[in-house]
């Protein structure tokens, strides 16, 4: 200490050294947040439950043939909620997701696509066949008595309310793909306008589940 009561240089010199690897230490942990937060949002987006999704469910195809929960086990299975009369989302998203799929058929790996309405007093099986069959590649489309489909949504988290009136109604609905692996266990989903290399990646990862 010198006579004026301030530290001397060589007595600062500690102190700047900890001030220095203080600074160091905080960025070291910015950066792995910042890692961390990115891994999650790209790669970690799997989940590590085993048991269904879902509520068990009884709806019909477009084909007017039975399906139920346990139809969507056995290959990996991305499920859209939405319904024919929606102007943008709905038919972006089918879009996408059967472009995804023919890519992973063409490499020779699994992929169910399903899509559940969420209108079924207008979206019955012929209308549903009609817009599923335009994609180009198999898509399953589910329908059935309102209170079923209701039934299938509450119980799978989805959700779904009209919006106006008169027959130019429309629906806001979940806009999120629900992935389930092989078992029909829950794997994650896809946002809407969701990066497209970001959910192929996703759908690839799924096919192998």
């Amino acid at each position: 200490m010198s006579d004026t009561g301030t530290p001397s240089p060589r007595g600062r010199l500690p102190l700047v050294r900890i001030g220095l690897w203080t600074l160091v230490a905080v960025a070291a942990l910015v950066l792995v947040f910042v890692w961390a937060l990115g891994f999650n949002r790209t790669s970690g987006y799997e989940s590590t439950a085993t048991e269904p999704y879902g509520t068990p469910f009884s709806l019909v195809d477009q084909n007017g043939e039975p399906v139920t929960e346990a139809s969507l086990r056995g290959e990996p299975t991305a499920i859209f909620f939405g319904f024919t009369h929606c102007p943008d989302v709905c038919p972006t998203t089918l879009y996408e997701l059967a472009g995804h799929k023919q890519a992973l058929d063409e490499r020779g790996e699994a992929l169910r696509v399903v899509f559940v309405t969420v209108d079924p007093e207008r979206d019955t099986p012929d209308i549903l066949a009609q817009y599923v069959g335009s994609l180009g590649v198999d898509v399953t489309a589910l329908t059935g008595e309102p209170q079923a489909v209701r039934q299938m949504l509450d119980g799978w988290g989805i959700h779904y309310s009209r919006v106006g009136e008169g027959e130019s109604y429309t629906m806001d609905h979940t806009a999120s793909v629900i992935l389930l692996g092989s078992a029909g266990q829950f794997v994650g989903t896809i946002a809407y306008g969701e990066n497209p290399d970001t959910a192929r990646e996703k759908l690839q990862r799924l096919a192998t589940l």
